[in-house]
C-alpha cells in the first residue's frame, strides 16, 4: 500500500476552506497544515477542522511533499515556483497564473524538476461533463453560458480569467484542435475589467465555439451545448444533468411511437432518440484531488496538465487582447 502523501494548503479563503475539508476525506493525503496571511481566516479554519496553522509559506513548504495553492491568482506564480524549486508536487487553482509567460515558465520548471502539476479546472470532474464524454465525436459548433451573480471574490481578474476560462478549457479538451481565430466583446459594469463577455473561437478543424460569461447576472447558469453530426449534447454543470439527442436513419417502417422526421421525397426518415445518462452523485473537488494523488503515486499524466492549462490561458489572453470593451 502506498504511503500517505504529506500535503499543505496555501490559502484559507472560501476555496481554501473547501480544499482543506476535502483533503481530510481523501485517504491518499495526510494534511500537514495550511498558511494564509490573514490571521482571522487561519483562526476560523483551525477552529473548524483542527488543521495546523503555519506562520509562513516557507515553513509549510519545508514540511510537505505536495502543496495545494488556492490563493488569489496574482500570487500563484511566486508560490508555485517556490514549491517546485523545493521539489514539491503542485496542485494549483485555475487559471494557473496571471500571465502566459508565468505559465510557460512553470511548465519548463515542472519538466526540469520532474514534478507532477495539476491545475484546478474542476469542471472536468463535473459528473455531468464526465457522463457526456463517451458521446462526443467531432462537435462542430459549441455554445456555452456561464452566468453568475455578482461576488467581489474573483474581481482581481477579468470575467474571462475568472469564469470563461472554465469553458475555454472544457472546449479545448473536447475539440483538441489548434485555435485559428478569436473575436470578442465585453462590458465593464461594476469593476474596472469586463464583467460580461462573449467570445467566438474558431478552430483549425472548422469547429466554432461561442462562449458567454457574466458575473453580474440575476441567476446562475453553467451550461454547454455541443452540436455534431446527427447528435446534440446538452451538459448542465449547475444542475448536473446531461441530455443527448441523436438522429438515426430509419430502415423499413418507422416505430409508430418514435419521434421521426420525414426528410422529403426519396430521402427517407430519421428517428430522433432522446437519452439522459444517469449522473452519479460525486464531489468534483474531491474527485480532482483524488486524481491528483493517483498521478503522484503511479506517475500517470494528470487529468488537467499544466500544459493544457497554459493552452487555455493563452486562448483566454487572445480573447482579452482582441476584445472590444465598452463601459457603461
Amino acid at each position: 500500500m502506498n504511503e500517505r502523501i504529506r500535503i499543505g494548503v496555501l490559502g484559507a479563503g472560501h476555496l481554501g476552506r473547501i480544499h482543506v475539508q476535502q483533503l481530510l476525506e481523501v485517504p491518499a493525503f495526510e494534511l500537514v497544515g495550511f498558511h494564509d496571511p490573514h490571521p482571522e481566516k487561519c483562526e476560523a479554519l483551525h477552529k473548524e477542522f483542527g488543521a495546523t496553522v503555519f506562520p509562513n509559506a516557507e515553513d509549510l513548504l519545508a514540511q510537505v511533499d505536495v502543496v495545494d495553492i488556492v490563493t488569489p491568482t496574482l500570487s500563484h506564480f511566486k508560490l508555485a515556483k517556490a514549491a517546485l524549486e523545493r521539489g514539491s508536487h503542485v496542485f494549483i487553482e485555475k487559471p494557473v497564473t496571471n500571465t502566459v509567460e508565468e505559465a510557460r515558465e512553470l511548465v519548463a520548471l515542472a519538466t526540469k524538476v520532474e514534478r507532477v502539476v495539476q491545475v484546478g479546472h474542476v469542471e472536468r470532474f463535473n459528473p455531468a461533463f464526465q457522463a457526456a464524454l463517451p458521446y462526443f465525436k467531432d462537435p462542430m459548433f459549441i455554445e456555452s453560458h456561464r452566468l453568475a451573480q455578482f461576488n467581489p471574490r474573483g474581481t482581481d481578474v477579468s470575467v474571462v480569467l475568472d469564469l470563461m476560462i472554465h469553458d475555454i478549457d472544457i472546449v479545448q479538451s473536447v475539440v483538441q484542435s489548434p485555435v485559428a481565430q478569436v473575436s470578442a466583446s465585453g462590458v465593464a459594469v461594476v469593476s474596472d475589467t469586463p464583467d460580461i463577455a462573449n467570445a467566438r473561437i474558431e478552430f483549425a478543424n472548422g469547429c466554432v465555439a461561442n462562449l458567454t460569461a457574466s458575473r453580474i447576472s440575476l441567476k446562475n447558469m453553467r451550461k454547454c451545448r455541443f452540436f455534431q453530426k446527427d447528435a446534440y449534447i446538452s451538459v448542465d454543470m449547475l444542475t448536473k444533468e446531461t441530455e443527448v439527442v441523436r438522429m438515426r436513419t430509419v430502415h423499413g417502417e418507422p416505430d409508430p411511437f418514435a419521434v421521426t422526421i420525414d426528410l422529403g421525397e426519396g430521402k427517407g426518415s430519421r428517428e430522433i432518440a432522446f437519452e439522459k445518462p444517469e449522473i452519479p452523485k460525486t464531489n468534483a473537488i474531491r474527485e480532482e484531488l483524488t486524481a491528483f494523488a493517483k498521478a503522484i503515486q503511479d506517475g500517470s499524466t494528470p487529468v488537467v496538465t499544466i500544459e493544457q492549462a497554459c493552452a487555455a490561458l493563452e486562448t483566454a489572453h487572445q480573447v482579452l487582447a482582441g476584445m472590444v470593451v465598452r463601459n457603461v
